[in-house]
């Protein structure tokens, strides 16, 4: 007798870090179904895929789509850190009543595994200690890493108290192909785009803030190590263990711009209040359960990156 095929609904699964994670979910062999808030991707999905549009807030909604799942991988949020410092307000309401509902209409269909993609690099706050292991203190400094945090708890309540298969996705900073720039979120995708159109590109404070870039293609598997190895009611960071200022990243880019005749003009203004100063992610504790380890350095990527931008220019 041949095995069941899943059925993986993916919220927010025709965005950047959905788009890669909706591929490999088919390459498995699953049935997807992906929520998004556009009335059609911004980019095709694989042909399988179901597509549809609402607001996964909406309950009736919600229960109707979630109907046969037997996997659920929520990675919708409305807001980044910068919009969230300017009103806190709308980043709690357009982002915690959803994910409320979305815990108590998973709970009502019995799915076999929740994942809640979170945020590795803001939860945590700054670093007492680096890597940033998932024990480490959370003190986010944006109300977009407390409300991910908040999101977090809840899960971990309804899996403590209501036996929902719930697991936590932390991934750092995700960078790659098709990520959209000047949104407030991803640097190094604002960083090509400023080059390749001429603008100056700001950076705030000298050397900028230290993050781990994680290539997309490694938070998508990490995802799905979370997914088929991950322990309910743990969470897991997704991250490469290596930290890399703005500058550092702008020196990877500079000599890809001079080849390709392209001057790089940086602004530096005073750091952000929001801003931690450095996130660097340990995670060992998702390679000790599913064997996952980040496969493509930094330079590697953004070269991939600006071929992928230069490309389309």
């Amino acid at each position: 007798m041949s095995e069941k095929t899943l059925e993986c609904c993916v919220i927010g699964g025709a965005g950047f870090i959905g788009r890669h994670l909706t591929r490999l979910l088919v390459a498995s062999g699953r049935r997807v179904r992906v929520l998004g808030r556009s009335a059609t991707p911004s980019r095709p999905l694989p042909p399988s895929v179901q597509y549809q549009a609402g607001d996964y807030g909406d309950r009736e909604l919600l229960k109707q789509w979630l109907a046969g799942a037997d996997e659920v991988i929520d990675l919708a949020y409305g807001t980044v850190p910068q919009t969230s410092y300017i009103d806190p307000l709308f980043d709690i309401r357009s982002n915690l009543p959803p994910t409320v509902t979305l815990l108590q209409e998973a709970g009502a269909v019995g799915i076999r595994r929740l994942v809640i993609v979170s945020s590795g690099g803001t939860i945590y706050g700054p670093a007492n200690a680096l890597p940033i292991r998932e024990d480490h203190p959370t003190e986010p400094i944006s109300p977009y890493g407390i409300t991910k945090l908040t999101q977090e708890k809840y899960a971990m309540m309804a899996g403590r108290c209501n036996g929902l298969p719930v697991v936590i996705a932390r991934p750092g900073n995700a960078y790659g192909d098709e990520q959209r720039a000047f949104s407030g979120q991803g640097f190094i995708a604002t960083a090509i785009q400023s080059v390749i159109k001429g603008a100056p590109l700001v950076m705030y404070g000298e050397p900028g803030t230290i993050r781990d870039y994680v290539h997309v293609t490694d938070v998508a598997t990490g995802i799905m190590a979370v997914l088929e190895r991950g322990d309910a009611c743990n969470a897991y960071n997704i991250g490469t263990g290596i930290g890399s200022s703005n500058r550092d990243v702008l020196d990877l880019i500079e000599p890809l711009a001079k080849a390709a005749g392209h001057a790089m003009e940086v602004q530096v203004q005073s750091p952000r209040r929001f801003d931690v100063a450095v996130n660097v992610l340990d995670s060992t504790r998702l390679h000790l359960a599913s064997g996952w380890r980040p496969k493509i350095a930094l330079a590697e990527g953004i070269q991939k990156a600006w071929l992928a931008a230069l490309a389309q220019a």
